[in-house]
């Protein structure tokens, strides 16, 4: 019998009003700032938000990994019909997000769980959730801490038809590489974003082919602007690059 992973150490740091979660190293796991707690404070969370522009009311989203629990809160406020569930290994991350990050704690919306992903996934009916927003990193953040091919295929399973998947993929070309190369094998259509300052690419797949009218998309991003305050229409914008191969 295999020994379990080593649970990465939770550390906190502050700067200039924004109070940072890491995993025993510099990188940066997540983000809240202080005065502005139910904000997305950063850029590739904001960006992890995309499917907004393809689905409006989803009934189940799944985050799995729960960084600073930005997306979490976040999906948990502005969607009040729907269930949020968020997995998480590391038991010291749930504890500092409800501690230090104003996680709510579990009500009959919101379940947070302390487990593995993949093993979640596993154990999750197929069809049984719209949006799966996935950002699963250890403490030296090079690349994803689950990345097969059967971990995608069972993200594409347990989504419902019309479902959509964001995913973070930081690391080099070749991490962003396979991994897109991964989804593309278990997903019909999979786009992403230009990669931004600090290396992450957020990708966006789908179980079924989007029908992508560009004018629509503009609109919708002026709307999920006005409502949530995010910067949708560089989304759509980046959407356009990847689609002229920019």
């Amino acid at each position: 019998m295999s020994n379990p992973a080593p649970i990465d150490p939770v550390t906190i740091s502050e700067h200039e009003g924004v109070r940072y979660l890491h995993l025993g190293s510099p990188w940066v796991q997540g983000a809240m700032r202080l005065d502005q707690p139910d904000q997305l404070e950063l850029q590739y969370i904001q960006q992890m938000m995309m499917w907004q522009l393809f689905m409006d009311q989803p009934d189940h989203i799944m985050q799995l990994g729960l960084g600073a629990a930005s997306l979490t809160k976040f999906c948990y406020q502005h969607y009040p019909e729907a269930q949020v569930t968020a997995v998480e290994l590391n038991p010291d991350v749930i504890r500092a997000c409800h501690h230090l990050f104003e996680l709510p704690p579990n009500d009959a919306r919101l379940c947070v769980l302390e487990k593995d992903a993949l093993q979640h996934l596993q154990q999750t009916q197929p069809s049984s959730v719209d949006i799966l927003q996935v950002d699963l990193y250890s403490a030296e953040a090079d690349n994803p801490s689950i990345e097969s091919l059967d971990f995608y295929q069972e993200c594409a399973r347990v989504l419902h038809e019309d479902g959509l998947l964001t995913v973070n993929i930081l690391g080099n070309e070749y991490v962003h590489a396979r991994n897109l190369n991964h989804l593309q094998q278990c997903f019909a259509a999979v786009a992403w974003l230009p990669e931004s300052h600090d290396g992450n690419i957020v990708a966006i797949a789908f179980k079924n082919p989007p029908s992508v009218d560009f004018d629509e998309l503009y609109a919708r991003a002026t709307q999920i602007t006005m409502a949530y305050g995010l910067a949708a229409s560089e989304w759509v914008e980046g959407l356009e690059q990847w689609m002229q191969g920019d």
